[in-house]
């Protein structure tokens, strides 16, 4: 039996003592990462919201098994934020397609969710009316009458069957239950449990040809934008199930094939993903500010610096204090910063007599890397 063939379908069982630790855990780690973004300075915030949102839509088509070029996802984003670098690409309109989905969630956060706008999410992923070469319904719930299975193609053996979703001429009934739940329970439940809930309960439908993982996804989306009342991206929960995306395949497996109604496992590894995305954007936020600091200084002490020096810093800085591969030489700093030989070893002899790099070996083998000193306190 499948979780929607259990009588008590779909009453979701969730033990919530047994999740208050992760919740309460949670709760702190989405809030510290809230109260250090309003300490970001604009350009900052601006990045960080430019990183969620392309870490975002090329972790949700990842899972989904497409891959999606990150100049044109990036291009997109910065469009959505109204950066200029934003109306130089091209557009590409897979990246436009996950974008407008991931966009739509938050922007209609703030509004009931309907079946059309589910519809109108699967007819955006789907601009073409194919999937890849082949031609799938959009805009509408799924109506073909072969089983809706999950599966694993097996060479000379039948194939795999995972799990099988409810009929086709049923959708409309589980889905008119389900969208009456969504805006229901909203104000009246843990923002974090109806999340979970959220994308259980609609990967168990899966109601359309298409387009179900995506869409579950950014019903998530929706449903955090609800919970936290903000729109803004601060950080990407598709990009840490991506990381643990064999888990997040088991998860929903074991959750999905059973007919016990408890469903406490699953909101509780959930909840923990979203745990960690929020800690992974503070630490992001850390790293920023840190920057942000290292900057103000150096500039503070060297005015003289050159455009092509202070590329090379920042090179080197975010290398990290390993340095880049191979090392900074007067060779790679030619090609870095577009300048002559001769000027790359006049600057970098600078940089060095300034303090802000540490020369090592010598001959072919001189190579440079941020002194010691210019990365006190970068680790605090």
């Amino acid at each position: 039996m499948y979780l929607w063939q259990s009588s008590k379908w779909p009453h979701f069982k969730v033990d919530l003592a047994a999740l208050q630790p992760a919740i309460a855990a949670t709760r702190f780690s989405q809030g510290r990462a809230m109260g250090l973004a309003t300490h970001l300075q604009l350009p900052d915030l601006v990045a960080l919201q430019l990183q969620g949102w392309s870490d975002e839509a090329l972790a949700t088509a990842q899972i989904e098994g497409e891959i999606l070029q990150l100049n044109s996802v990036r291009a997109s984003a910065a469009r959505r934020l109204g950066l200029a670098d934003g109306k130089k690409h091209k557009r590409d309109a897979r990246a436009e397609a996950t974008l407008n989905l991931l966009q739509g969630a938050l922007q209609n956060s703030h509004r009931a969710l309907s079946q059309q706008t589910l519809c109108d999410w699967q007819a955006a992923l789907f601009p073409t009316g194919r999937s890849d070469t082949q031609k799938i319904l959009t805009g509408a719930y799924r109506t073909h009458s072969e089983p809706m299975q999950i599966v694993t193609p097996r060479m000379g053996k039948p194939d795999l069957v995972h799990y099988q979703a409810p009929a086709s001429e049923d959708v409309k009934r589980h889905m008119d239950f389900f969208i009456q739940w969504f805006n229901s329970s909203l104000g009246t439940q843990d923002g974090l449990v109806r999340a979970a809930l959220a994308h259980l309960w609609f990967e168990t439908i899966h109601p359309f040809e298409d387009g179900n993982g995506r869409i579950g996804r950014a019903l998530v989306e929706m449903a955090l934008a609800q919970d936290l009342k903000t729109e803004q991206r601060l950080w990407s929960l598709s990009q840490q199930i991506w990381h643990e995306r064999s888990a997040y395949y088991e998860q929903l497996q074991s959750a999905t094939s059973s007919a016990n109604m408890d469903v406490t496992p699953w909101v509780q590894w959930f909840v923990a993903c979203i745990h960690k995305a929020a800690d992974s954007s503070w630490e992001q936020m850390q790293s920023a500010m840190r920057k942000t600091r290292f900057w103000a200084d150096l500039r503070e002490l060297h005015l003289s610096l050159t455009p092509s020096q202070s590329k090379a810093i920042n090179k080197l800085y975010d290398a990290g204090p390993d340095g880049f591969s191979g090392g900074l030489s007067t060779e790679k700093y030619v090609n870095l910063c577009g300048v002559s030989r001769a000027t790359a070893y006049r600057e970098l002899t600078a940089l060095c007599e300034a303090g802000l790099l540490a020369q090592t070996g010598s001959g072919r083998g001189t190579r440079y890397q941020l002194h010691p000193s210019q990365r006190v306190g970068l680790a605090l």
